[in-house]
C-alpha cells in the first residue's frame, strides 16, 4: 500500500492581510486559507503521486466533481452549495458604483425570493420521501453571486432590525425565518402592514423556550400518544380515525386555545371531521376518559329505538379548556358528518351568532369568538364547501373576526395521492383566494408546531382575518383502522413502519439536551396509561344492563295545539308606520314611492298584501324583542321585487333599512323600545353569496345559537336549494335524532309553475317530504298573508325547536287572492288547513279537492270564473307534521261528498302525492273515492 502524512493548518487570511480590515478584505475579495501539505516517504509513495493527491484535495475544496452538492445531499440540506468562481468586484471608478448597485438590486431580488419561495426549501415532510428541489430563484448564482460575496456587506432596510448584514449572515438570517421545519407563505397578500407583521415576526426573532414549555409540549404528546395507543390495545380493529402520526396537533391546538383564553377570547367554536377527533374531544375539549369508554363498551340509552344516534367520532361536545395559563376558555366542538368539510359553514353561523350575543351585551367586545377549523388534506382541496366558506370569511354578513384553520395534512386521501387529488402545489392554495397567509410546519418538530399556532392566532387578532397552517404529518394505519394502506402505497408505508413517532423523536431530543432523563419521560408516559385503565376499569363496572327488548316505535308526529299569535292593531300601525318613514333628505326611488303609496292605501283599506303580511311577522317580532335575521340571495329586494326591505337613496346611494329603527321614538307617538316596554330585537337582512351550501349551512349554525330569533334564509328560486342538500339531509333533517341538536331554521322557497322552466319552478317538495318523520321538521305551502304571518310568529313563540321549510309564491306575491284583512292579523292563528273560503258545508258539493299552495289559488279562481258549486277547495296549509284530523274535519263538512281529489301542479313522481297517498287512503277508508290530478311522471320539474 501507499501512506503518507497530511498536515492541515489553521484557516486564518495570509498573514500579511491579517491586520486589515474586515471590510477590505471583503471588498478585495482576500479570503482565509489553509495549507494542506503531505510528507511522504519515496519508498511507498512518491512525489508526483503526492502532487497529484495535494491536486484533487484543491479541487474538491474548489468545488469540482459535484463536491459540495454531494455533501449537501448526504446531509438532507435543501439548498445551494455557494460556488467557487472568478470574482467580478469592480474597486474604483464609474464601473465601482454600477457594479455595487447591480449587486445590490440582486441581493434585494434574492431577499424577496426567500420571502415568495422560501417555504419551497423548508423541511416539511416528517417521512422525506421526496428528493427536495431547489428553485433557481433560492440559489444566489442565479443573481452572479458568488463565494466571494458571502463576506461582503449590503444594505438590508432594516431587515430584522438590521441596516447593513454580511451576505452570509443574511442567507442564514432567511433561511432561519423560511426554510428549516416552518415554512411561510405570504406573498400572495396585498396589504403591505400583514405582510410587514409577518416578516417582524419570523426574521431574525429567537425561537428557545423554557424547560417548563419543553415539559408541558411534551406532556401533550404524551396525552395524545397515550390514547391512542390505549384504545389501539382495548379495542383492536374498532373504527376510531386516530391521530397517529399527527399528534403534533395536539399541543399545537392548545397554544391557539390557551393565547386565546389569554387574549380574552371567551368561546371557542370548533369544527372538525373524524380524524383525530377523539383525541381532541379528551386532550381539548374536556370529555372525560368514561365517557368515551362508555361509546367504545356500547352503553347506549335502553329508551332508544335505533341505538345511539351517531358514531362516537361524529358527536359533538360542549367543554371548557384549560391550558397552561390557568385561564378558562369555553369550548364547542360541533357534531358533523362523514360529509367532509359540509360543518365549515356550521360553525362560522355559530360564531358569528355567539360573537352578536357578545356584541349585544357590550358593544365595545372585539370579536370575542375564535372559530377553529380542523381539515384533512385532501378534503380542503377537493371539497367545494371549503372555497364557499372562505369567500364568506370579509363578508359583513358572515364575518367572524378571522378563522383558524388547521389543515392536519396525512399527505394522502383515503387511498389516493395527492398527484390524483389536486392540481395545486400545496393542499392549502385554495386559502390564497381570501389572501390568508399559511403557516407549513413539520409535524416531528412539536415547539414548530406550538410556534406556528401562537403566530397564527397572534395574526388573527391582529387583522381580523383568516389564517391556515398546514401541519404536514402521517398517517400511521389506513384511513380507519380496518385498512390495510400498504396495498396501495407499499413504499410510503414501509417508511412510516420504520419511523418513530413524534413523542418518541422529542423525547429523546430533550434528553440529548439534558432537560429530563429518558426514566421521566416513560414514567409520565405510563402514568397516562394507568390513568385511562383505571377510568375503563370503572365503566365496565358501571355499565348497565344491556336491553333485552326494543322499546315501541315513536307514534306519528303530531300537530301541537295551535298557540295565538295575533297582535294588537297598534302594534302593527307602528310596524306600518317605520315601514313608510324615511330620513329627512333621503330620496326613496320613485318607482317604489308608487309601491309603498298602493301598499298605504292597501292597510288604510284594511288590507295586506303578502310582503305586508311578512314585514309585519318581522316587525312585530322586533318590537316583542326578538332578533331577526333574513339572508340568501338578493333577499333584500327579493327576487321578484316584493320585499324591499333595504332602501338605497336614488341620488346619493345611501341605504336605510326601515325594520332597523322600528323600535325607536317618535313613531305616531310611540315611546320608543319593544313593545313589552324592553329593548326591541335587531333585524340583519342580507343579500349573500352566489351560494347554497355554505350559505345554507352558515344559517343552520346560527339558528342553534340564537334560539329566540327568527333565522331564515331564502333560495332566489326554490329549486336553487338543491345546492344545499347536503346540509338539508345531514342537518336539517336528521341533526336532532343523531345529536339531539335542535334548531328553527326557517328556509324560504319559491315555488311554483308558471312557465319559466325546468330550474325555476320547483322547490322539489318531495325531497323535504321523503325526509320528514319522527317530528323532525315542518313544511308548509301557505296561501295567504295572514297565515305567512302567523306561521313565522309561531315558529318564535313556540317552545319547540323544528325547521321550518315554506315554500312560497311568485305571482301571488303581489296577487289579491292572497290578500289578507287586517283583522286577520289581530286575532288568531296559524291554521294548518283552510276550509273553502266560499262553500265551506254546502250540501250541493260532491268534490273535494285538497291541494296546497298556489294551484290551490289557481283552481279557486278557475272554479269562480267556471260557475262551479259542486266542488269545494280545502287548502292544506301544512304538509308534516301532517294535519290528519284538520284534513277530517273539513272533510266532515260536505256530507253529500263523493270523491277526494289531490290536486298538485308538479308531475305525478314529485310534489306531495307520494308522501299524501297512503296517509289519505288511510283517512277516507272508502268513504269517498281518493283520486289524484297531476302531470305525468318525468325525470325533469317542468317544462319551457
Amino acid at each position: 500500500g501507499q501512506g503518507a502524512i497530511i498536515g492541515v493548518g489553521a484557516i486564518a487570511y495570509p498573514a500579511e492581510w491579517q491586520a486589515a480590515d474586515e471590510r477590505v478584505l471583503a471588498e478585495l475579495g482576500v479570503s482565509k486559507v489553509v495549507a494542506i501539505t503531505s510528507t511522504y516517504d519515496h519508498r511507498i509513495i512518491q512525489g508526483a503521486e503526492s502532487g497529484l493527491f495535494l491536486q484533487k484535495v484543491h479541487q474538491l475544496l474548489a468545488g469540482e466533481d459535484d463536491f459540495y452538492d454531494r455533501v449537501f445531499h448526504a446531509l438532507g440540506l435543501p439548498v445551494e452549495p455557494a460556488r467557487s468562481g472568478h470574482d467580478r468586484n469592480a474597486l474604483d471608478g464609474a464601473d465601482a458604483n454600477l457594479a455595487h448597485v447591480h449587486k445590490q438590486i440582486e441581493v434585494d431580488t434574492l431577499i424577496n425570493m426567500y420571502r415568495v419561495r422560501g417555504h419551497l426549501i423548508a423541511h416539511l415532510d416528517p417521512l422525506d420521501w421526496k428528493e427536495p428541489v431547489v428553485p433557481a430563484e433560492l440559489d444566489m448564482a442565479t443573481y452572479g453571486l458568488t463565494v466571494w460575496d458571502l463576506d461582503r456587506q449590503f444594505i438590508v432596510n432594516g431587515l430584522a432590525g438590521y441596516d447593513r448584514l454580511k451576505l452570509s449572515d443574511l442567507l442564514a438570517l432567511l433561511r432561519d425565518a423560511y426554510c428549516r421545519t416552518i415554512g411561510v407563505e405570504y406573498g400572495h397578500i396585498m396589504e403591505p402592514s400583514q405582510k410587514r407583521w409577518i416578516q417582524q415576526h419570523v426574521e431574525g426573532v429567537a425561537q428557545t423556550l423554557t424547560p417548563d414549555e419543553h415539559r408541558w409540549i411534551l406532556g401533550r404528546l404524551n396525552a395524545a400518544e397515550a390514547l391512542e395507543q390505549f384504545l389501539n390495545t382495548k379495542y383492536i380493529g374498532q373504527k376510531r380515525f386516530g391521530l397517529e402520526g399527527g399528534e403534533a396537533a395536539i399541543p399545537l391546538i392548545d397554544a391557539i386555545l390557551d393565547d386565546a383564553a389569554v387574549a380574552g377570547q371567551t368561546r371557542a367554536v370548533i369544527g372538525m371531521a373524524h380524524r383525530g377527533r377523539l383525541n381532541v374531544l379528551i386532550n381539548i375539549v374536556g370529555k372525560s376518559y368514561g365517557e368515551l369508554f362508555e361509546e367504545f363498551e356500547g352503553n347506549i340509552d335502553p329508551g332508544t329505538v335505533q341505538g345511539s344516534g351517531d358514531v362516537k367520532y361524529h358527536k359533538g361536545f360542549v367543554g371548557k379548556f384549560a391550558g397552561r395559563s390557568g385561564k378558562p376558555l369555553d369550548v364547542v366542538l360541533s357534531s358533523n358528518p362523514s360529509h367532509l368539510e359540509a360543518v365549515d359553514p356550521v360553525v362560522e353561523g355559530m360564531a358569528r351568532a355567539y360573537q352578536d350575543q357578545a356584541t349585544a351585551a357590550d358593544p365595545g367586545a372585539d370579536h370575542p369568538i375564535l372559530p377553529l377549523l380542523i381539515h384533512g388534506d385532501a378534503a380542503f382541496a377537493g371539497q367545494g364547501v371549503v372555497a364557499e366558506t372562505l369567500n364568506m370569511s370579509a363578508l359583513p354578513a358572515y364575518e367572524t373576526g378571522g378563522t383558524v384553520h388547521l389543515v392536519i395534512n396525512n399527505q394522502l386521501g383515503f387511498t389516493t395521492n395527492p398527484e390524483s387529488a389536486r392540481s395545486s402545489v400545496y393542499a392549502t392554495d385554495v386559502a390564497k383566494m381570501v389572501q390568508a397567509p399559511v403557516f407549513h410546519v413539520n409535524g416531528d418538530d412539536p415547539e414548530a408546531c406550538v410556534r406556528v399556532g401562537r403566530l397564527a392566532f397572534a395574526f388573527r387578532q391582529a387583522f381580523h382575518k383568516d389564517v391556515v397552517i398546514d401541519l404536514v404529518c402521517y398517517r400511521r394505519f389506513g384511513h380507519n383502522e380496518q385498512d390495510d394502506p400498504s396495498l396501495t402505497q407499499p413504499l410510503l408505508y414501509q417508511l412510516i413502519k420504520e419511523h418513530r413517532s413524534v413523542r418518541k423523536l422529542y423525547t429523546e431530543a430533550l434528553v440529548r439536551r439534558g432537560v429530563l432523563t429518558l426514566d421521566e419521560a416513560e414514567e409520565a408516559l405510563n402514568d397516562f396509561s394507568r390513568r385511562l385503565q383505571a377510568a375503563l376499569d370503572e365503566t365496565r363496572a358501571s355499565a348497565p344492563p344491556k336491553p333485552t327488548s326494543l322499546p315501541p316505535a315513536p307514534a306519528p308526529a303530531p300537530v301541537l295545539p295551535p298557540i295565538p299569535t295575533g297582535v294588537p292593531a297598534e302594534t302593527l300601525q307602528r310596524v306600518v308606520d317605520a315601514l313608510a318613514t324615511v330620513p329627512d333628505g333621503f330620496t326613496v326611488h320613485p318607482k317604489l314611492v308608487r309601491v309603498f303609496d298602493n301598499r298605504a292605501k292597501l292597510w288604510a283599506g284594511g288590507e295586506a298584501d303578502w310582503a305586508l303580511g311578512e314585514m309585519l311577522a318581522y316587525g312585530t317580532l322586533l318590537l316583542e324583542g326578538h332578533d331577526v335575521r333574513l339572508a340568501g340571495q338578493d333577499t333584500r329586494r327579493g327576487t321578484f321585487g316584493h320585499r324591499n326591505a333595504a332602501l338605497v337613496d336614488s341620488v346619493t346611494g345611501a341605504e336605510y333599512v326601515p325594520l332597523e329603527h322600528v323600535g325607536e321614538r317618535g313613531r305616531r307617538g310611540a315611546d320608543g323600545g319593544g313593545a313589552g316596554g324592553g329593548p326591541a330585537g335587531r333585524f340583519c337582512i342580507y343579500d349573500s353569496l352566489l351560494s347554497e351550501y355554505a350559505a345554507l349551512g352558515f344559517e343552520y349554525g346560527y339558528s342553534l345559537v340564537q334560539r329566540d330569533a327568527l333565522v331564515a334564509w331564502e333560495a332566489q328560486f326554490g329549486d336553487f336549494v338543491n345546492g344545499g342538500q347536503i346540509i338539508i339531509d345531514q342537518f336539517l333533517a336528521a341533526a336532532e335524532i343523531k345529536w339531539s341538536q335542535t334548531s328553527g331554521l326557517v328556509l324560504l322557497l319559491p315555488h311554483g309553475y308558471e312557465g319559466q322552466g325546468a330550474e325555476h319552478s320547483s322547490a322539489r317538495m318531495e325531497r323535504f317530504l321523503e325526509l320528514c318523520a319522527e317530528d323532525n321538521m315542518q313544511v308548509a305551502d301557505v296561501t295567504t298573508a295572514a297565515q305567512l304571518f302567523h306561521l313565522l310568529r309561531r315558529q318564535v313563540h313556540r317552545s319547540t325547536r323544528k325547521p321550518l321549510v315554506v315554500f312560497t309564491p311568485k305571482r301571488y306575491l303581489r296577487g289579491r287572492e292572497a290578500y289578507s284583512p287586517a283583522e286577520a292579523f289581530t286575532t288568531g292563528s296559524f291554521r294548518e288547513v283552510l276550509d273553502d273560503p266560499t262553500i265551506a258545508g254546502s250540501p250541493e258539493v260532491r268534490r273535494v279537492v285538497l291541494a296546497t299552495g298556489k294551484v290551490s289559488l289557481d283552481l279557486l279562481g278557475a272554479r269562480t270564473a267556471a260557475s262551479v258549486a259542486d266542488v269545494a277547495v280545502v287548502r292544506v296549509e301544512q304538509l308534516f307534521p301532517w294535519p290528519e284530523e284538520q284534513i277530517a274535519a273539513a272533510l266532515s263538512g260536505y256530507a253529500n261528498a263523493e270523491e277526494v281529489v289531490w290536486l298538485q301542479e308538479e308531475p305525478r313522481n314529485m310534489g306531495a302525492w307520494a308522501f299524501v297517498r297512503d296517509r289519505l287512503a288511510s283517512l277516507v277508508s272508502g268513504d269517498y273515492r281518493l283520486t289524484s290530478v297531476t302531470r305525468v311522471a318525468s325525470g325533469s320539474p317542468a317544462t319551457g
